[in-house]
């Protein structure tokens, strides 16, 4: 048996026993030590010429110890899963720090010290069954939108630049020791495919595999991701992938996200997550969320015994208390089965298109007729 075998054997045992509690926020944890110039930078960056304070992929590396102290915490607070601490751990957001050329190294240096604090946790807690997700995040540039309004065409990266990036950061999260690696916050649907295509890029050419799972974001009510696409088209755009699961987190709380996970639960044939932030931002609040661990932990509940999660817990904004209350409130929860989909065609653009055998006549093309275009007007096809 591959290691890939065992490794998709082991997670889905555990999937089909029960919930599994994903790790919360690892920027909501830094953000609680306060950490100043000085010690983002550490003695090997001390001299770099560009601020680092707020560079957090770069703790892995100067600040080691408090990266594996929270990955402590969570894992003593109920998490199955792990993330590495790389939201940001590629060319592209690196380069506002100037630290493109060591996307690898904090990679590599992120999963295996997430490797590390899981293997001494299942050490000291024989029975608990725990797992180190590769973090792939949204990168901070978007190949779908314009970020010029005068200029609806110019992007800011290309597909190639995001294939590129999300490859090395591969590399270095499985050579590190990464057992699953997690597309997530996923924004742009195109960033995620290129992310997507570089893994299974990675796997072709490498024959070093892991389980994949993908989670996207829904911005607003309207129920779309920011470039605009529904829950049902970004699932139909991604499902060719040989996914773990899918899911929903970051951007909305757990009232405003409910909607949009229940949906994803009853079209997806695979496993579903899902890790809301501590509510929506409110400056008011003493930690930046309203939502407590005493008030997040039953909303979630409730999913659970609807039956629509196969993996829960958090992001913004919460802690391990909120993961402890979570991982207590969905104890005993039987976990979502997933559903059988018929095989139809499903095809998406900002909406979601399914051809069943009852579908009417679909006129596929725009202005590829003779009435609509000279050019077919003129051709002369053989049919």
């Amino acid at each position: 048996m591959s290691n890939y075998q065992k490794i998709k054997e082991r997670i889905e045992n555990l999937l089909r026993h029960r919930i599994a509690i994903i790790d919360g926020a690892m920027g909501t944890m830094i953000q609680r030590y306060k950490l100043d110039e000085a010690a983002y930078r550490g003695e090997r960056f001390s001299d770099w010429p560009h601020d680092l304070q707020g560079n957090n992929d770069l703790l892995s590396l100067t600040q080691p110890q408090v990266i594996t102290e929270i990955h402590r915490q969570y894992l003593e607070a109920g998490a199955d899963i792990i993330e590495t601490n790389t939201f940001n751990a590629q060319a592209i957001s690196l380069a506002d720090y100037k630290m493109e050329s060591l996307a690898y190294e904090m990679n590599l240096a992120a999963a295996q010290i997430a490797r590390k604090a899981v293997d001494e946790f299942v050490a000291a807690n024989p029975g608990r069954e725990c797992f180190v997700a590769g973090s792939l995040g949204p990168t901070n540039r978007t190949a779908t939108l314009s970020p010029d309004v005068n200029n609806p065409a110019y992007r800011s990266v290309t597909y190639d630049q995001l294939i590129d990036a999300y490859y090395d950061q591969t590399r270095g999260l499985i050579d590190g020791g990464a057992d699953l690696l997690i597309v997530e916050t996923v924004f742009d649907p195109l960033n995620s495919k290129a992310g997507l295509f570089a893994i299974q890029k990675y796997f072709d050419e490498t024959g070093n595999k892991v389980p994949v799972m993908c989670s996207f974001t829904i911005t607003d009510a309207s129920g779309r991701t920011l470039t605009g696409q529904t829950v049902e088209a970004y699932w139909n755009a991604v499902a060719h992938m040989d996914l773990l699961s899918i899911g929903i987190n970051c951007a909305l709380g757990p009232k405003e996200m409910r909607p949009f996970i229940e949906e994803l639960s009853t079209i997806a044939p695979i496993y579903v997550s899902a890790y809301p932030n501590a509510g929506l931002p409110d400056p008011l609040s003493p930690t930046g969320f309203p939502e407590t661990p005493e008030t997040l932990a039953p909303q979630l509940s409730e999913w659970a015994q609807a039956g629509f999660l196969n993996i829960v817990g958090g992001c913004c904004g919460t802690t391990p208390d909120h993961i402890r209350e979570i991982a207590k409130a969905v104890k005993g929860c039987s976990p979502r089965i997933p559903p059988e989909i018929e095989p139809y065609l499903r095809l998406s653009g900002l909406e979601a298109l399914t051809l069943r055998p009852d579908t009417n006549f679909v006129n596929i093309g725009e202005r590829t007729n003779v009435t609509g275009s000279p050019k077919f007007a003129k051709a002369d096809f053989e049919w």
